[in-house]
């Protein structure tokens, strides 16, 4: 017995934690775990960055792991063994009842026991249902082979809940990472008086993130103790239902209560809070109306003056040097590189952000719908374009935040036209105006610019 003990041990060993088979090209982590090669890679996929071990979860730094050449050779010696647990038993005598020394063939349904003939008669027994050893190892088999495919299922599920919560704890670094860059972002622009409070709103969000980190991966550890429980109690049924019938009955009642009282843990889920800077009063007006009045806008490609190149999103409009013998489109500005929203506005609020990078010059606000493109006349309030000036004197390096980033903000009711820095929230001009038909949203760049970028801007700042 001791020896078929060891040896199915020795198999469990050579077996892969993944697909439960003998190990194929074994692997092993740096945490001393070892997988079939295919089984890990395809468990890894999709992931970034860390890779987690799946039995103990302990980060691997990349994918690149060593084949294990000993243990490859170990289990294919396994594969050799002979599995001599059931002949052994079968030549063992068969075994007698404790109390009255006589055969065991006979099996009570009420209390699950290996009875003799004459425990039958006896005053314990005497009322249960009793039948054949046979008919109730049967009967006792097919219930197990059953419940294995109910156990493969919970099995299933515990290890993608598993694999969910990992999800979970990638996420909710990213979200931290992305949050902790865009308040730095903004304690950049206004550093002068936010430089303590982003320093407390960090150490929150690094206790938010531990604090569920810490319920993560205890929840994590319960899912994967719950895995490996049911990984042992599949294997034991497997391994019972392939018994003789008097070594399957006996401790049947141990296994069937396991199974009916395994309990599943429940996953963890989580919400992030949003941090906000505790920022002055023109902050949160300003950040009111982007939120309230913010409009997703795109370049007319119809109205783009022939050295405006678009972006096929109509998001970026690049300034070049006219080609000879361009075909300009009857709609386009030809007095000069300007070009249209396209969609104007004849009521209501509007708000909408622009960012302009390179060498020069941008002209931004609002005109009217029949502002002439093809005639050289300067656009000014007198002429229906009512626009500010704004420089871009650092080259473009792709770096946010380098150049000028201006927001527009159209009050039609009210007769207001108003420009602000969205560097450091505050306002650079406003026009007053009595408003009539339909105002297009308008962008220029000076004609001795170079390498000069204009792009709506879609998110808060």
């Amino acid at each position: 017995m001791a020896q078929a003990a060891s040896l199915a041990q020795l198999q469990a060993e050579a077996s892969c934690p993944i697909c439960l088979d003998y190990l194929r090209d074994p692997v092993t982590t740096d945490c001393g775990h070892n997988f079939c090669h295919s089984c890990l890679l395809q468990r890894w996929e999709g992931l970034q960055g860390d890779f987690p071990c799946p039995v103990c979860l302990q980060h691997c730094p990349d994918r690149s792991l060593r084949r294990n050449t000993q243990l490859c050779h170990m289990v294919d010696v396994v594969k050799q063994l002979p599995n001599t647990e059931g002949e052994g038993k079968q030549q063992e005598e068969k075994p007698l009842c404790e109390k009255h020394h006589q055969v065991l063939s006979l099996f009570c349904e009420e209390d699950l026991e290996l009875l003799c003939p004459q425990c039958q008669v006896s005053c314990d027994h005497q009322d249960h249902h009793l039948v054949p050893m046979e008919q109730a190892a049967a009967c006792h088999r097919k219930r197990l082979k059953g419940s294995i495919e109910h156990l493969t299922k919970q099995f299933k599920e515990a290890n993608k809940a598993l694999e969910m919560q990992v999800s979970k704890s990638f996420e909710l670094v990213r979200k931290v990472e992305n949050q902790r860059r865009d308040l730095h972002s903004e304690v950049e622009y206004i550093k002068h008086f936010l430089g303590i409070e982003h320093d407390e709103i960090c150490v929150r969000l690094l206790k938010e993130e531990k604090r569920v980190q810490d319920k993560i991966i205890g929840t994590n550890h319960k899912i994967s103790g719950h895995e490996s429980r049911l990984k042992i109690l599949l294997r034991k049924i497997t391994d019972k239902c392939a018994q003789p019938d008097v070594d399957l009955l006996m401790g049947i009642e141990k296994i069937h209560s396991t199974f009916e009282n395994l309990e599943s843990p429940a996953g963890f889920s989580y919400e992030l809070n949003k941090e906000i800077f505790t920022l002055p009063p023109q902050y949160f007006g300003l950040h009111k109306m982007i939120s309230t009045f913010q409009e997703y806008l795109t370049l007319d490609a119809e109205t783009a003056h022939g050295s405006l190149i678009l972006s096929q999103d109509g998001k970026t409009a690049t300034f070049q040097s006219l080609e000879p013998n361009h075909v300009h489109n009857p709609k386009a500005f030809t007095s000069h590189p300007a070009v249209l929203g396209s969609e104007g506005f004849d009521a209501g609020r509007h708000f909408w952000q622009v960012e302009g990078r390179g060498l020069g010059e941008l002209s931004l606000g609002v005109c009217k719908e029949s502002f002439p493109r093809n005639v050289p006349i300067p656009p000014t309030p007198d002429n229906g374009c009512w626009k500010i000036q704004v420089w871009a004197t650092t080259p473009d390096t792709g770096v946010s935040g380098n150049s000028c980033h201006i927001g527009v903000f159209l009050d039609y009711e009210l007769g207001e036209v108003s420009f602000y820095n969205l560097y450091d929230r505050s306002n650079l001009y406003t026009f007053s105006a009595i408003f009539t038909g339909k105002l297009m949203p308008y962008f220029s760049v000076r004609p001795f610019s170079t390498s000069f970028k204009l792009r709506i801007v879609e998110d808060e700042v």
